[in-house]
């Protein structure tokens, strides 16, 4: 008798899954299940299709041969059968069969041998009036998504505004204000944009890119009501304000669609997360998922985390396809790797933030860096920001985080340490990774290599940084009597400063500072600064060497302030 699998949803996971275990097994017959009409689409995509940058929704449908992704070519191309319209209504595991419901309200019973759940996600929504007005969307499918494009496209949309500042709430803000220049507000509840995903600094970075191409930001705001006039929404109310809007996206994230699995009796984790084995099988053998619905365990803490990605999705249904079709494959877990395109910028991260590791019992600090993202001497270079996240007792890396242009290659260097934070490297493991070279694409000392170095010299004792948020604090208070800054840089980018504050600033190049240590006060603390941080942190070494050792080096320099909004 033919073997046939069921796979329960039909994007990502469930799609890979599919395909794979057909390709493994021939003989079998392999369905697939979505309750929605389309399928297999890059649903990451959403907001380049908003924007403007896909322009033809079947692109994120299409395979990279410019084949659509339908029942037909799932039949045809792959030999899987696709239901589509089809909802999956309740699991017999004692029977070993799925009853579902077609489009047109009929029911039946597809047995199964093996069956995989990929039920995916849905967005969470607010607990407040006017969420089912018009116009008020949460872009959890490409139905949504197509109706906001057709409001904009339209020219319906003046004003915009997003609840959430995370991955969904910041990708359709810039797709909002950027092709289609819709005046757009994001409310965010938290005290920085991405919370929980980078640190506060490296948010500011972000934060103010965004604002510099047009997005109006309210953080530490709670979003109370949605108003509308005649059905259609008209306003946003916090707790602060009131601001109008003609369309407004819900992105306060997602949550897992466990209850088919629950229903069934397998094991669902607090939060309705499918449990499984690094195999992907549930707590029935024969019952595999994957996806956003499932629990993956964090790889640096052993704790169940969640990581609702295209490219882990498609990873899982590979050992899912595999392991049904009678392999051994493994997915171990994650280290949370992401990177988001903010107009010309790029904020990334793997791993834990400072505050989230922490919060886990490390005794973990972050340490800052900034560098051009190729070879000085080239004459196409940017400055980027590294912050890598470390235990002090164990020299373990914890994480890594950055941010910089859109073509500065962020995402390969966080790549670049992602690939080993498994292994728990220590900081001279990250000094001393090896890392491709041409002056055209990187500096000879990596910006990952250097803030590698940075954290050991810190560790040792020889780095004392202080990071803009410390630097802002000492900067409010200059007036004290307590703070002296000393700039290392060359006298023609620092004299407009000393003559401006000559009583608490002084410019002596860092080549200089050995013939002029003389003039270096004694009693206060020195805050040292430079364009990167590179040349105060050659002074902090100096001075020590004379015995100044109350000093606070500027950790990534005038550039990092600036980048973080600071203006002195």
């Amino acid at each position: 008798m033919t073997e046939r699998v069921v796979v329960i949803g039909a994007v990502a996971a469930g799609s890979k899954a599919a395909c794979r275990f057909k390709r493994l097994r021939q003989d079998a017959e392999v369905i697939l299940v979505d309750a929605d009409t389309y399928i297999s689409y890059g649903g990451c995509g959403i907001p380049y299709y908003v924007s403007g940058d896909v322009t033809d929704e079947k692109e994120l449908r299409s395979t990279s041969f410019h084949m659509v992704r339908d029942e037909a070519f799932f039949k045809n191309d792959k030999g899987v059968e696709a239901m589509t319209g089809t909802r999956a209504l309740s699991i017999d595991r004692q029977n070993k069969t799925v009853r579902v419901r077609k489009s047109d309200g009929r029911e039946t019973d597809l047995s199964y041998d093996k069956l995989m759940l990929a039920t995916g996600t849905r967005a969470k929504n607010l607990p407040i009036s006017g969420m089912d007005l018009e116009n008020v969307y949460s872009v959890g499918s490409l139905h949504q998504a197509m109706a906001i494009k057709e409001l904009v496209t339209g020219g319906q949309v003046e004003k915009a505004v997003i609840i959430g500042a995370g991955f969904i709430g910041l990708e359709m803000a810039e797709s909002l204000a950027d092709m289609w220049e819709i005046e757009t507000s994001v409310v965010e509840y938290c005290s920085q944009i991405m919370p929980g995903f980078v640190s506060r600094n490296l948010s500011q970075m972000a934060q103010r890119r965004m604002e510099e191409n047009g997005v109006t930001f309210y953080l530490n705001e709670s979003v109370e009501a949605i108003e509308g006039t005649d059905g259609r929404v008209s306003a946003v109310k916090t707790g602060s304000r009131t601001l109008e809007a003609d369309l407004v996206i819900s992105a306060v994230g997602i949550a897992p669609n466990g209850e088919l699995a629950k229903e069934a009796g397998l094991e669902v984790a607090p939060g309705g997360f499918i449990v499984v084995n690094d195999r992907m099988q549930t707590s029935d053998p024969d019952i595999y998922a994957g996806g956003d619905c499932v629990q993956v365990t964090n790889l640096i803490t052993g704790k169940p985390g969640f990581y609702p990605l295209g490219s882990i999705a498609n990873r899982q249904g590979r050992v899912i396809g595999t392991n049904m079709a009678g392999g051994d494959a493994c997915f171990k877990g994650a280290v949370g790797s992401f990177v988001v395109k903010l107009f010309d910028g790029a904020l990334a991260g793997a791993g834990l933030t400072p505050e989230r590791a922490c919060s886990e019992g490390f005794d973990a600090v972050g340490i800052q860096v900034s560098q051009f993202d190729r070879a000085h001497f080239y004459p196409e270079k940017e400055i980027i920001f590294l912050e890598l996240v470390v235990d002090r007792k164990t020299r373990r890396v914890l994480g890594i985080q950055g941010f910089g242009g859109e073509s500065s290659g962020m995402y390969a260097r966080i790549n670049a340490v992602a690939a080993i934070l498994q292994y728990q490297p220590t900081v001279e493991d990250v000094s001393n990774l090896e890392l491709a070279y041409s002056p055209p694409f990187a500096s000879a000392m990596d910006i990952v290599n250097a803030v590698g170095n940075a954290a050991e010299n810190y560790l040792e004792g020889r780095y004392k940084p202080v990071d803009a948020e410390a630097f802002a604090e000492c900067w409010n208070n200059r007036d004290c009597g307590k703070y002296f800054f000393l700039d290392c840089r060359a006298e023609a980018d620092a004299k407009p400063f000393e003559e401006k504050y000559p009583d608490i600033w002084k410019s002596i190049p860092h080549d200089q500072l050995q013939a002029r240590i003389n003039e270096v006060p004694k009693d206060k603390t020195l805050v040292l600064v430079c364009n990167t941080g590179v040349r105060s942190f050659e002074a902090q070494i100096n001075l020590a060497s004379c015995g100044i050792t109350d000093t606070l080096n500027t950790a990534t320099g005038v550039a990092g302030m600036k980048e973080c909004g600071i203006r002195f």
